[in-house]
């Protein structure tokens, strides 16, 4: 059997006006590449400038990285740029949360080009908590926007007031992607919620990435 490939894409960070790094949150990344490793793919892990994907000190133990993730947390010192890749040489992908994802997973113009060609290939798409950011204004050949009429779930605006970072954001998530004329799914803050439509996954928040890797590799 061939090798299945997955490409996950990780954000390179943004320093925010409150002077904080918005980086990636370790556990969206980790957990899923454990789930994807397990099910037997390969992962390359992607970046829109390459280099270092800077890890949210929000999502660490005391300020460290768990043991068991020290190697994983290598990975993002050296990812691939965006310009590298393409979508071909994968069988599906998946974008990681963490506030970062807000400022440079959305509106890139290679990310939102390899999405057009995962979609347009019937090929899975997953993200979770603020990786959906990525989703947000992708217009596929028909000119529709990728969400539209899709059940999809992402970082809610109640947890972004929970987490008190409304007014650090570029926008807030959840009302982009009703904008854009997704069928917005939510839960409690806080609570495990996944939605597969179709072949397009997502997740709300770090208590769902489990669940939303199982979902992706179900759908893929």
């Amino acid at each position: 059997m061939a090798e299945k490939h997955i490409l996950m894409v990780v954000t390179n960070g943004k320093e925010m006006d409150n002077g904080h790094v918005a980086g990636i949150w370790l556990s969206e990344f980790t957990e899923p590449y454990e789930e994807l490793i397990k099910a037997g793919y390969q992962v390359t892990v992607a970046s829109p400038k390459g280099g270092e994907s800077p890890i949210d000190e929000a999502s660490l133990e005391n300020g460290n990285i768990p043991e068991k993730w020290y190697e994983l947390a290598e990975l993002l010192k050296r990812t691939i740029p965006l310009t590298e890749l393409q979508s071909v040489h994968y069988d599906g992908i998946f974008m990681p949360g963490g506030h970062g994802a807000m400022f440079d997973l959305a509106d890139n113009q290679e990310l939102q080009q390899l999405l057009r060609d995962f979609a347009g290939a019937n090929k899975g798409i997953g993200a979770v908590c603020h990786g959906p950011a990525a989703l947000t204004g992708v217009l596929l050949e028909d000119g529709e926007f990728l969400v539209a009429n899709r059940k999809v779930t992402a970082f809610t605006n109640t947890e972004e007031e929970d987490v008190e970072l409304v007014n650090q954001m570029p926008f807030l998530l959840e009302t982009r992607l009703r904008k854009e004329g997704a069928i917005f799914v939510s839960k409690g803050n806080w609570e495990e919620n996944v939605y597969a439509d179709g072949k397009l996954v997502t997740g709300q928040n770090p208590q769902s990435s489990i669940e939303t890797a199982k979902q992706f590799i179900a759908a893929l």
